[in-house]
Formats: C-alpha cells, sequence, structure tokens
C-alpha cells in the first residue's frame, strides 16, 4: 500500500523523522518497501501571480509577462508557453534558483531581459507534462514557496502487508498502529450523520445474504458533477497511487483510501427500482468498467436493479454503473463482502481491483454507514446536492463473529522469553482497540470488528511482542548441558567433500530440482519423470532424476555471457519412480554430487601451453575425490554421454556413477560450443573413508622396474592392472601405468603397456634374484590371463 507521508501525519504525528518513522513500522510488521520523495530537490521557485502578457516584439512564440512573485516591483519574464494567460497564478524560478539539472541565471532573449522562468510541472520534476504552465489554485498566497504550496517536501512511502493486516489497508488503520506504537493520540476526521433533507430512497434486498451482510444505500440529488476535486484531496490520493478521474469517482477513492471502506457511485437515473444483491442467472454477461465483457461465475455474487446486473460485487462495476459529467442525482453504495465471497473472483477473470483487494482480505464489517456518511459529507462540501436517508439492509447471521480469546500472563512470558507487567500488557492491548476484562491468569480479550487476524492466544502475544518491539527483546543464549558429538573417521560430512571439491577448482551452483521435460528425455532418457502438479513455471515442469541438466544449463547461461572456461559443481537431491524406494512411496530420492568441467583445462597463463579440458582431467580429480579409495572405470553407455568417451564408475564392483564427455549432439542442441566433461556419483560413495591404520616406514631403498607388454588393441587396462596388483607380492609397494604406444614397431591390433613396478621391505634390502622373480611372475599372470607379451 502506497500513501503519502504528510497524510498520515495529519492522522497521527509523533516526533519522529522520516527514517525513524519508516523504521518503526517495519519492526512493527508492516514492511517499509520504498520511501521515496514525492518531488526532486530544488529551491528558489514560488507562487507567481501574472499581471499582463504582451507579444514579444521579435518572437512569434515568446511572451513578455509581467509577473508579481511578493516583491516591491514585478519582474519581466520571457515565457513560450502557450497556456500563459494574464491573471492566473504559476510557478516561477526567480533568478538564483535551482532546478533539477539547472541554475536560472538573468538572460536575454531575443533582445529582451528576462528576470526569472515561468516552469512547467517537468520542469519542476513532478511529471513528464510540458504542454504548458504548471496552473495553481486562484487563492494561491503570491510569493510564496512552491514546495510549501504544494506540499513537495512529502515523502511516498509504500509498504508491504502480509494477507492478515488488511486492517492496515488505509490510511487510519496505519495510522491507529502508529498511536499503538507511540502513544500519540489519533486525529480521526469528525464524521457527522448528513441531515436529510429528501425522503428518496431505493429498497435494497439481500438475496444473496452469504455473500453480502450489510449493504448500506443512499441517494444525493443534485449534485455537480462537474466540479472539481479540491488539490488537497488530488494530491493525496495521486501520491497514493490513483490517478485523479472526476470528484465523484474520487470521493470514493478518498474515502477507501482514508478509512479502508470500498464505495461505489451510481448514477441514479440509469438505476430501476429496487438494489439486488443477487447470483447471476445461467449465461448472465456483464461488460465491466474496464471493458471486458464477463459470464460471472455462479458463485459470482452481482450487484443489480429490478432490471439488468450492475456490477460485480465488491470488484468492479458495470456499464450501468458509471458516472459521467451530465450525472445529477447520486446513489452511494457502501458494502460488506464476506472474503470467502470475494477471494478469487478477480484474478480468475485475469485482473485486480482495490476494491477486491481489500474485500478478499477483510473490511471492517462495522463501517459501512460511516463510510457513507464520511462520503455524503466530502460531495456536499464539494459540490452540494440534496441527502436522503441511509437505508441498510442487514443479515446478521452472515456478519462475522468476534469471539474472546483467553490470554495467560504465564504463556506470554514463556512465549516471548520475557516477563511483562500485567499493566503493561493491559495497556499494550487496549492501546489497539480490543476490549480487555482481567481475569485471574490473564485477561479474556474480545478483537474490533476490524480486526480479522485475532482468533486465538499466540496471536495476542504476537500483538504483545510488536507493540513491546522485537529489538527490544533481548536475545539469551540458551543454557544447556552440551557434549561433544563423537565424529566418526570412516564417514566424511557433505561439507567436507564439497571443501575438497572446490580445492579443484569448481564453483558450487544450486539449480532448481524441476527443470524441464526435454531435460530428462535428453539427459536421463526418463520417458516418466515426476510430474508437478502446479509447476511455477511452465520451463519446471518435472523433477529431475540427474544433475547433469542443471550442470548443462549453467554452463550454456555462462556461454552466453562470453565466460570460457568453466568449472561447477553441485551436491542435490535427485528423484525417480521406484516403489517403496524412499519416504514417499513410489519415489527414490538420492543425493549425488555432479560436476562439469568446459573451456581450458588451465586458467591462461604464459607458463603452460593452452589446451581443452578432457576426459582425462576429470578422471584426475574423481580419483582425488576418492583418494585412498581406488575406483575403477569401465566402458559403459550413458543417454547423456560420447558413446565412445564414457565410463562408468566401481567401487568394489559396485556402479557408482558416471564420467565422460558430453554427447556432441546435445553439445549442439544446447549451443555450448566446445564439448563439456561431466561426471556424476552417488552421494554416501563418496562420503565413505577407510578407517586410517598404520603403516610401517621402510629404511631399505626401494628397487623401481619398467615392465612394457605387447597386448591387443581391445584389452582394457582396468582389468590388466588389476590382475597384476593381485599377482604381485606383498613387496610390491605399486604397480603404475605411465606409457601407451602403438604404431611402427607393433603389429596392427597392438598396443604397448608400460608399467612401473616399485618394490620394498620393510625388513630387509631386496635382493636382484627376488626382484627378478616378482617380474618373472607378473609376467605369466599378463601372458596366461591376458594375451599379453614382454615387449622386444
Amino acid at each position: 500500500m502506497q500513501f503519502s507521508e504528510s497524510w498520515l501525519r495529519s492522522l497521527c504525528n509523533p516526533a519522529l523523522s522520516n527514517e525513524e518513522l519508516c523504521h518503526l513500522l517495519t519492526m512493527a510488521g508492516l514492511e517499509v518497501e520504498e520511501n521515496e520523495p514525492v518531488a526532486p530537490e530544488f529551491a528558489g521557485v514560488v507562487v507567481a501571480h501574472v499581471l499582463s502578457v504582451e507579444k514579444h516584439p521579435d518572437a512569434d512564440k515568446l511572451k513578455l509577462c509581467s509577473v508579481d512573485v511578493g516583491e516591491a516591483a514585478p519582474l519581466q519574464i520571457v515565457c513560450g508557453a502557450p497556456n500563459v494567460a494574464a491573471g492566473m497564478k504559476v510557478p516561477c524560478a526567480r533568478v538564483g534558483a535551482t532546478l533539477p539539472g539547472i541554475e536560472i541565471k538573468k538572460a536575454k532573449v531575443r533582445g529582451i531581459e528576462s528576470h526569472g522562468m515561468l516552469c512547467s510541472a517537468r520542469e519542476l520534476g513532478l511529471s513528464e507534462d510540458h504542454a504548458g504552465l504548471l496552473p495553481l489554485a486562484a487563492d494561491a498566497i503570491v510569493g510564496e514557496d512552491i514546495r510549501k504550496h504544494l506540499d513537495l517536501d512529502d515523502r511516498k512511502i509504500t509498504i508491504k502487508l502480509t494477507p492478515n493486516r488488511a486492517d492496515c489497508l488505509s490510511l487510519l488503520g496505519v495510522a491507529r498502529e502508529l498511536s499503538a506504537l507511540t502513544g500519540v493520540p489519533l486525529n480521526v476526521p469528525a464524521i457527522n450523520p448528513a441531515a436529510t433533507v429528501i425522503d428518496d430512497q431505493r429498497a435494497i434486498r439481500l438475496d444473496a445474504p452469504a455473500s453480502c451482510s450489510r449493504y448500506c444505500g443512499r441517494i444525493i440529488r443534485g449534485v455537480n458533477a462537474n466540479a472539481p476535486t479540491p488539490e488537497w484531496m488530488k494530491r493525496r490520493i495521486e501520491r497514493s497511487g490513483i490517478r485523479s478521474i472526476s470528484f465523484l469517482v474520487d470521493v470514493t477513492n478518498y474515502v477507501m483510501l482514508e478509512i479502508g471502506q470500498p464505495l461505489h457511485a451510481f448514477d441514479d437515473a440509469e438505476l430501476a427500482g429496487a438494489i439486488h444483491v443477487r447470483l447471476p442467472t445461467p449465461g448472465e454477461k456483464l461488460l465491466l468498467l474496464n471493458e471486458q465483457a464477463v459470464v460471472p461465475g455462479p458463485d459470482t455474487a452481482l450487484i443489480a436493479d429490478d432490471e439488468k446486473p450492475l456490477a460485480m460485487a465488491g470488484i468492479m462495476g458495470g456499464e450501468h454503473s458509471g458516472i459521467t459529467n451530465t450525472t445529477r442525482d447520486l446513489f452511494l453504495e457502501s458494502a460488506f463482502f464476506p472474503p470467502a465471497a470475494i477471494a478469487g473472483k478477480a484474478r480468475a477473470l485475469g485482473f485486480s481491483s482495490d476494491a477486491s483487494h481489500r474485500y478478499e482480505r477483510g473490511v471492517d464489517f462495522e463501517l459501512q454507514r460511516r463510510a457513507i456518511e464520511r462520503a455524503t459529507q466530502l460531495v456536499l462540501e464539494t459540490c452540494g446536492g440534496r441527502p436522503g436517508p441511509v437505508v441498510e439492509a442487514v443479515a446478521p447471521e452472515h456478519l462475522p463473529q468476534r469471539r474472546p480469546v483467553t490470554l495467560r500472563i504465564a504463556r506470554v512470558a514463556r512465549v516471548l522469553g520475557i516477563t511483562l507487567p500485567e499493566e503493561r500488557i493491559e495497556a499494550m492491548l487496549k492501546s489497539l482497540s480490543l476490549q480487555v476484562e482481567r481475569l485471574a491468569e490473564g485477561f479474556r480479550v474480545t478483537p474490533p470488528s476490524f480486526r480479522f487476524d485475532i482468533e486465538i492466544e499466540e496471536d495476542l502475544i504476537e500483538e504483545i511482542a510488536r507493540l513491546h518491539g522485537y529489538d527490544s527483546i533481548p536475545s539469551a543464549p540458551p543454557v544447556a548441558r552440551m557434549a561433544m558429538m563423537p565424529a566418526g573417521e570412516s564417514q566424511k560430512s557433505a561439507m567436507a567433500l564439497r571443501r575438497q571439491v572446490a580445492e579443484r577448482d569448481f564453483h558450487e551452483v544450486v539449480t532448481y530440482s524441476f527443470v524441464e521435460a526435454a531435460w530428462e528425455t535428453d539427459f536421463a532418457a526418463n520417458a516418466a519423470p515426476v510430474v508437478l502438479a502446479n509447476p511455477i513455471a511452465s520451463q519446471m515442469g518435472v523433477m529431475r532424476s540427474t544433475l547433469i541438466g542443471g550442470l548443462v544449463g549453467t554452463l550454456a547461461a555462462n556461454r552466453k555471457r562470453q565466460i570460457e572456461r568453466v568449472r561447477v559443481f553441485e551436491i542435490g537431491r535427485c528423484f525417480r519412480r521406484e516403489a517403496g524406494a524412499g519416504p514417499v512411496d513410489g519415489f527414490a530420492q538420492p543425493l549425488r554430487l555432479g560436476a562439469l568441467a568446459a573451456g581450458p583445462a588451465q586458467p591462461e597463463q604464459w607458463g603452460v601451453p593452452s589446451r581443452r579440458v578432457d576426459f582425462y582431467d576429470l578422471k584426475a580429480d574423481v580419483e582425488a575425490l576418492f583418494a585412498p579409495r581406488r575406483v575403477e572405470f569401465a566402458k559403459a553407455a550413458h543417454p547423456a554421454l560420447h558413446p565412445a568417451r564414457c565410463a562408468e564408475l566401481r567401487l568394489d564392483g559396485v556402479g557408482v556413477g558416471y564420467i565422460g564427455e558430453l554427447h556432441p549432439r546435445w553439445a549442439q542442441k544446447y549451443e555450448l560450443g566446445t564439448v563439456p566433461v561431466v561426471f556424476e556419483v552417488e552421494l554416501s560413495a563418496m562420503l565413505v573413508t577407510p578407517f586410517p591404520a598404520y603403516a610401517e616406514v621402510s629404511r631399505f631403498p626401494v628397487v623401481v622396474r619398467d615392465l612394457a607388454l605387447v597386448a591387443p588393441q581391445s584389452q582394457a587396462l582396468g582389468p590388466l592392472l588389476a590382475g597384476l596388483k593381485a599377482a604381485a607380492p606383498a613387496i610390491v609397494r605399486d604397480v603404475a601405468l605411465f606409457d601407451v604406444y602403438s604404431g611402427k614397431g607393433l603389429a596392427e591390433g597392438e598396443k604397448s603397456l608400460a608399467f612401473r613396478i616399485v618394490m620394498q621391505d620393510t625388513q630387509r634390502t631386496l635382493e636382484d634374484a627376488e626382484v627378478d622373480a616378482v617380474i618373472a611372475d607378473l609376467l605369466a599372470v599378463a601372458r596366461r590371463d591376458f594375451s599379453a607379451s614382454l615387449r622386444g
């Protein structure tokens, strides 16, 4: 809700600065979202009276104006505004004045001296209107500072209200809160019932009492529909974000903003017979004031006369309900529509209105007669008229009930953690217009008609906390017996794993669990993903079963911003259909680690030649993350990965993930440029850490031998390396591949694999015979099990 600070201060004016006022409202739950001036800074502009206007001797479009600015002698000012005329009052920037982006100096315009400038609204920064000078009221005081005259030191405050605080959707509601918070009394305008001059009235029929439980109406005859809206009223509603239309429309908006009751003004000449609040007939149509033709739903109440529908109750008027310049007789409506009868109706039709916004949250059900009297008072003051009696129809059984709530003093202390005196609690509750009755252990509190949010004891405790001040409640540290939790050495935390991955030069990302259906098809070949019943966006309609889609989406976003080197990872939950596999029957929800690398393997530098990241770079990262455990890489297929550059990660013979280059088809489809390398691993497998075991450090020298084997091209390294390690005796500390060769010197279909074998004993120096025997045994295993021979 947006409003003028000066309007608020006219109702309650505590001795607080603008910043202090906004902070107080925010801490009380009325969050100030915006706080901006109504006009930019400028100085030296006063109200001026144009005494005479003459044509400039050397310019057709310029005029010489004699202007009274409250000084001893009038000023001569050259002006080119088309609407300048003798007798009007306008803003005048005197010599030395500072306007937004300009300083006024004495100047010659086509040979004639000009001692200032007459201003338009745009030149003052008030609007973009520069069609002519900004006309001022005839009673404006000549020489008065324009900022004071137009109240331009005012500020526009916008508060973000939670749906339960509909009572603050008015200046009176905010002022009530401010009064309760500061103790400054309210200054509410007096609303005196208008004296009835005529007996004319319209009967009111509540044919749908559940949709409208109170309806007030009044006829006012002989109004002047062309009467201008007073400047003070116009400023207040415009600074509240509502456009001024005409006085009879503006006055209904003004009363709604002031006290919170939406009103509607009908042209009485357009009405026939009684006013009915009823449900629509099948197929009934209504053309609204926004020129939208609607067919109201069967539970949408209408305001109608004996012949036709007039308006959608609590939402918007229809074509037969509008006020025109020819309106002479007025029918004012002020009604209560329960929130349940209005909620969602406007949104279902694709629009919203100020009235529906208030009704669906709750309007004071005892406010209707006061509101119609306030509107009558303003109408009579500005455009005259002869009011008739207020006709009121009520369905008491459908009005909201205000049930007392018991508040226990002990419960307040328990919930808030502080002890407040009973007198203080009672005073705070009464400051909110709550009816308070003392009990032995606390109070019986009855909320007023404008509070729809007080139903249980905790609601009252919240009110006490707000008024006492959340920042006045001390933060007491908890007192409890504390014990060090055991930290198992066989399991590392997800946070520790995150740090490890980050140390490998990856950046963590967090992507949505809701993804495009196309991602599931492309990256997981998942034709039956978990579908969301109510997705937040059309492209986020299913739950992910792989992290690869989110990582690819992150890469695509970076590519569009010309970022070449991307290394990202995510730890997140995936979702797949699997009956009885998770807490939600039918869905498994495993946690996984996924990572993606694209672009150069190293940041650009002079010491290392630039090359593109490849499969083996990410393979090294995976091995480092699993260390000291050894992970196996077995050829495999995955829908997201290149068929010839993909491997399954196996731990103790069990598959725990996949690694490989993204399939070129997806790199092209998602415009990734160079093909990235990705891996995805079950998180549970990565968190297991072998229990540390002591190993004696040998004081004896190591023996290193190289073994070059010739094997078929089809022979995979993993099984061969595993076979050599299994056959190696205890003195063999490590067997590692250090070279792969194929080409000249080898037969077609063969390759050379060179292994480095490290041997060492903890008790003695190894003999050459022992070393030769180990090499012979390993060579025998290679020949027997893998058809490999010693390279000559």
